[in-house]
């Protein structure tokens, strides 16, 4: 039976089994993290908190990033956001979500205060050393509490997907979603109670969270999740925790790599595999990989409307593919044409996506759903292929969406925040190949005043979290347009790599 709502998934761990370790920090069993988690969902009902309102979460990875998440969904609907934002990036998220309540580390968080919304309240909690939940806030009212919890149907978790044209969408995760999902990811890399993951990504993503702690919350298996990432560090948590697998996308692993002189080293005695995924992941990196760790690196296909993973490589004795995310896992996957029509088996056009996990449609958003689904498939914006063996191989995206290192970037907010400044006349962002981001930001603009590349490259910084800020910037006297007039980024690239 699938559980009703995302803390739920908790009930599977066995009482005294690791659950959630926080290195140099905290460590918590199943039964102590289900009691912290149901009293803050209790401390949030008596702060006002209850079904359908939105709880922005500002966190960067640790305990309370997990906690507060399983807490809000638990009893409302979660909406975690990137501690990195700036002010103006924040006002338009907590806004646009229509968060109730704020959720930040004491004393921290400025940005985020400063851009809530009229109304909302702002609640501070954090957990400490010995594990205890501390949770302040205005309104929190005395007595028990009798707890409304969330359903299946109801929306336990917010993010936002970039566009290429328009402002970032908002993608509204019912639970059974995020728990169809959750059991994909079980099913497919065969996730137990004696497995541990090693969180490298960030939580307030679907990648980190979903595949790195609810798919091992629903095996009863360990997370252990790094406060910070670091390439230096990461080798002596492995020998430290001695995780069985991890997952990042191909830029972390990248990094690791590069500190690595020999096959094996300490600290991947237990690993069973390795998971790559949120952006296309090189022949020529699997392939050390599989050689510096040796077990089979498993590429796979994941983006938020679908509640992260979609399809991917299988675990041996079945067959996996350097340039291929696998086979659909619980998912269907279809490849049609421009019209919608299904192609044929080998025949290049959009992949197409239908299953339990995915979205009912984008939230207020009427125009992007109807050109989001076809016949009840959801459409990706990525083009691809499929193989007689159900194979996907992906060709590269229809959309224009920036992939920084798994970072998924809207260009036309970078166009937005450049066209405020009094002295551009025009801007067009896009993405330029990294070897090791696979695609930096760069912007072409046109002036109307006086400004200096530095100049408006500190107008971005102010504006734009680190890393959407452009690392190449192009003053033009025009911007590039193809021969019917129109900008398209991708020809403003090439036109411009030209020059």
């Amino acid at each position: 039976m699938a559980p009703s709502n995302v803390a739920a998934l908790l009930e599977l761990g066995a009482h005294d089994h690791p659950a959630l370790v926080i290195p140099d920090r905290v460590s918590l069993s199943y039964a102590r993290l289900r009691e912290l988690t149901d009293e803050a969902a209790r401390s949030l009902a008596s702060h006002g908190v209850g079904i359908n309102d939105r709880v922005a979460i500002v966190y960067p990875n640790g305990p309370e990033a997990i906690l507060l998440f399983l807490a809000a969904s638990m009893v409302a609907t979660a909406c975690p956001l990137n501690p990195a934002y700036k002010e103006d990036e924040f006002r338009f998220y907590l806004e646009d979500v229509g968060a109730r309540f704020l959720l930040v580390p004491p004393r921290e968080a400025e940005a985020a205060r400063r851009a809530i919304p009229a109304g909302a309240q702002v609640i501070e909690a954090n957990i400490e050393v010995s594990g205890r939940l501390q949770m302040n806030g205005e309104g929190q009212g005395k007595g028990p509490i009798s707890l409304d919890l969330s359903s299946a149907a109801d929306v336990g978790l917010v993010l936002h997907t970039s566009g290429t044209t328009s402002r970032p969408k908002r993608v509204p995760l019912r639970n059974d979603n995020l728990a169809a999902s959750v059991a994909n990811i079980v099913a497919t890399y065969e996730l137990s109670p004696d497995d541990v993951s090693l969180c490298i990504m960030p939580l307030f993503h679907v990648h980190g969270l979903v595949a790195s702690a609810l798919a091992t919350f629903a095996s009863g298996g360990t997370v252990v999740a790094p406060e910070h990432f670091s390439p230096l560090g990461f080798w002596p948590l492995m020998q430290t925790y001695r995780p069985t697998w991890f997952t990042a996308s191909p830029t972390p692993h990248q990094l690791v790599l590069a500190r690595l002189r020999s096959d094996r080293p300490a600290g991947t005695e237990r690993l069973r595999f390795v998971r790559s995924c949120s952006s296309a992941l090189s022949p020529a990196q699997m392939t050390l990989m599989e050689q510096r760790f040796g077990v089979p690196v498993l590429e796979a296909y994941g983006m938020t409307e679908a509640s992260h993973q979609m399809a991917s490589n299988p675990l041996p004795p079945d067959a996996r593919f350097a340039g291929s995310v696998g086979r659909g896992t619980g998912v269907d996957i279809a490849i049609f044409d421009e019209a919608g029509a299904r192609l044929a088996v080998g025949a290049a056009g959009e992949v197409v996506i239908r299953g339990p996990n995915v979205m009912l449609g984008y939230e207020n958003n009427p125009q992007a759903n109807a050109g989001a689904f076809v016949d009840g498939w959801f459409r990706t914006g990525d083009l691809g292929t499929l193989d007689d063996a159900g194979y996907l191989r992906l060709i590269g995206r229809l959309k224009e969406l920036i992939n920084r290192g798994g970072e998924k970037i809207a260009p036309r907010e970078i166009d937005e925040v450049l066209e405020t400044h009094p002295a551009v006349k025009e801007a067009v962002a896009f993405g330029v190949p990294h070897a090791t981001w696979g695609e930096e930001v760069a912007a072409a603009v046109v002036l109307t005043g006086p400004a200096t590349e530095k100049e408006l490259l500190a107008y971005c910084r102010d504006r734009l979290a680190d890393f959407k800020v452009p690392r190449h910037l192009h003053i033009v006297e025009s911007i590039p347009r193809t021969p019917t007039g129109k900008v398209q980024r991708r020809f403003v690239a090439e036109q411009l790599a030209l020059t």
